[in-house]
């Protein structure tokens, strides 16, 4: 008999429930420190970012994705007991994955969930669906909001789009920009570039991948360990653990391999009385740990598995066929991730800033 893992962290912790096409999608979120004002408004605004049917580069589902908060909350403020909250579902579809009861679609989580489990919810992909990423927005709004009390703030955006790419340095970008353009990129004539790429590639009938880039900034020394709980190896897990990412690197990443290390090495100096680095190539992160600098990493999403045009595959006996999907489907995931990235981000380091317990809310 087996069971599914379905929660996340260490002290603040997430734990999720629901199916795309089920009554909702729902979470506990433990471990919140008391005393945190609970913005129902910004809570909202982060589900609105990522909810479906924003624009015409997204999936044309129409859901509302209102969250309700069931307990842990009073007079507007965390009182340190499990936060539950629910999201219904209210815009299913179930019909549109009929066809799909018994085929394994390409690149999906169908084979491996059945070979896994003995059985899988066809509709929309059940629980492996992208859907469950509301659950996660809402433990990364409520994490924003405790982070927001120790002036961290986590930020990300589109960087590229097939192979439409930023700058690698975020620091030349005005973030106040990602939020004006529907694939939530800082520059805004790149913008425009990559929302007329994706459009290109959903006529096809087709899909697009890409990157996105994540900052934290204001975090203090000191957060993650040596070892096993590496900062950056907490940060990997948490984006890897997101639906369609396939990679994921922090500082100078990839990039730098072609460097020698007297060009890597980010140098100390007495910075006003203050101990800092003068570059920042590590990304934040040395030996596993925080160093006060900013943190920066780039997560690579693969283009949605699912493709509105004729593909070959086989059913759970093994008869070849020719797959045609029905249904509402994003052609590059990219825009709407944005805000998951940033959510996981937001667990991460506060979990880890409670485990540290240098400093108390």
């Amino acid at each position: 008999m087996l069971t599914m893992r379905n929660t996340f962290g260490h002290i603040f912790t997430l734990t999720t429930f629901g199916e795309s096409h089920g009554a909702g999608i729902g979470g506990v979120v433990d471990g919140m420190p008391a005393g945190i004002t609970i913005d129902m408004g910004f809570i909202q605004s982060e589900l609105d970012r990522r909810r479906p049917g924003q624009s015409s580069i997204t999936t044309a589902r129409k859901e509302g994705d209102e969250v309700e908060l069931l307990s842990g909350v009073f007079e507007g403020k965390s009182t340190g007991c499990p936060i539950g909250f629910l999201v219904r579902n209210t815009s299913q579809r179930s019909s549109d994955y009929e066809n799909v009861r018994d085929v394994y679609r390409p690149s999906h989580a169908d084979f491996t969930y059945t070979q896994k489990y003995g059985l899988r919810d066809y509709r929309g992909g059940g629980r492996s669906s992208a859907r469950e990423t509301i659950a996660r927005c809402v433990g990364g709004a409520l994490a924003k909001l405790a982070l927001r009390q120790l002036g961290i703030d986590v930020v990300a955006y589109t960087s590229q789009v097939g192979d439409i790419a930023l700058d690698r340095d975020y620091q030349k970008y005005d973030f106040k920009m990602i939020e004006t353009n529907p694939v939530r990129c800082p520059d805004t004539e790149v913008a425009k570039r990559m929302e007329q790429l994706i459009l290109d590639v959903k006529a096809e009938g087709d899909t697009i991948g890409g990157i996105i880039t994540c900052v934290v900034r204001g975090c203090p020394a000191g957060l993650g360990e040596p070892a096993f709980s590496k900062l950056h190896a907490e940060l990997g897990a948490a984006m890897l653990g997101i639906n369609a990412v396939k990679g994921f690197e922090y500082g100078e990443g990839f990039s730098g391999v072609g460097q020698r290390g007297s060009e890597q090495n980010d140098l100390f100096y007495n910075n006003k009385g203050a101990i800092s680095t003068r570059t920042n190539h590590s990304g934040g992160i040395q030996g596993g740990i925080s160093n006060g600098q900013d943190i920066y990493f780039r997560v690579l999403f693969k283009p949605v598995a699912t493709q509105l045009r004729p593909q070959q595959t086989v059913t759970k006996d093994g008869h070849e066929i020719t797959l045609e999907v029905k249904g509402r489907h994003d052609p590059c995931v990219l825009p709407r991730a944005v805000p998951v990235v940033e959510a996981m981000a937001a667990m991460t380091i506060l979990d880890h800033y409670l485990l540290n317990k240098t400093v108390t809310l």
